[in-house]
């Protein structure tokens, strides 16, 4: 037990280093904590209790917990040196707070490491996605904050979950807004041709401008916006459908765009 140790230099328990039982130095005062190549056997829950420590760098590279996982709430390390790939199950990472990542590693493996962690805590996202933006790695950043989105989704009510499903497929909750792009450019060209091949019927034969596919799918899809299309004409049999469904399409694009970009500008 170390609680409230104050090192000034290096506490070196690497290479080899070897505890039979938990280590707990909740809210030491560090200035380098190394745990490369250490084995701890651990003790119930918990095999490493660093909550509330302050160190400049913490080496966890290749640290073997045999029993229990690593407590890291609250902690502020300067520099983090570890292995995304070598973490133990379930870390406590609620309010970890780090300035740099001495070696990222494979984004996939540090995704993997906060989606292990010991239930669903915003915080951690948020680090890391800002550590990798101080880096000027903004797609990775995004890439993380998508990750929050997704694992919150979980915790959500059916209805709840269904909207967010919703917000993903379409824009990646606001941080992949190619594909409502992509989306709408493939609704727009099924719309198009199937109402270039079946016109439908005027409402006012004498007063209907003159029909363009185009506008007319253009004009379903935009909720807003009107091209003088979509008033004119009445589609029918399963053409009416084919409207409704693009109709409806537009409004949870556009609704899931905005929601989308609220959310992004709420980071800015």
């Amino acid at each position: 037990m170390g609680y409230g140790l104050t090192i000034s230099g290096v506490l070196n328990c690497r290479d080899g280093f070897t505890a039979a039982g938990r280590i707990s130095l909740a809210g030491a005062r560090v200035g380098e904590l190394g745990f490369d190549d250490a084995t701890i056997s651990g003790y119930g829950d918990l095999a490493l209790g660093l909550r509330r420590v302050r160190a400049e760098m913490l080496w966890l590279s290749r640290c073997t917990l045999t029993e229990g996982t690593v407590d890291l709430r609250h902690a502020r390390i300067s520099i983090l040196r570890d292995d995304p790939a070598h973490w133990p199950a379930r870390p406590h990472l609620d309010g970890f707070v780090y300035e740099t990542i001495d070696k990222p590693g494979p984004l996939a493996a540090r995704l993997a490491w906060l989606n292990a962690a010991d239930g669903y805590h915003p915080q951690p996202y948020e680090q890391l996605a800002a550590v990798f933006q101080g880096m000027g790695r903004d797609v990775e950043a995004r890439t993380v904050r998508l990750a929050k989105q997704r694992r919150r989704r979980h915790t959500l009510p059916p209805i709840a979950r269904a909207w967010g499903v919703a917000q993903d497929w379409t824009v990646g909750y606001g941080y992949r807004p190619l594909r409502a792009g992509i989306l709408l450019a493939a609704l727009l060209a099924i719309g198009t041709a199937l109402f270039a091949a079946h016109h439908p019927v005027p409402l006012k034969k004498d007063e209907a401008p003159a029909f363009n596919p185009f506008l007319y799918t253009l004009d379903l899809l935009l909720p807003i916006i009107s091209f003088g299309q979509e008033p004119a004409f009445n589609p029918r049999g399963p053409y009416q459908w084919l409207a409704a469904a693009l109709i409806a399409s537009g409004w949870i694009l556009a609704t899931t765009i905005a929601a989308g970009i609220t959310r992004v500008l709420s980071r800015q």
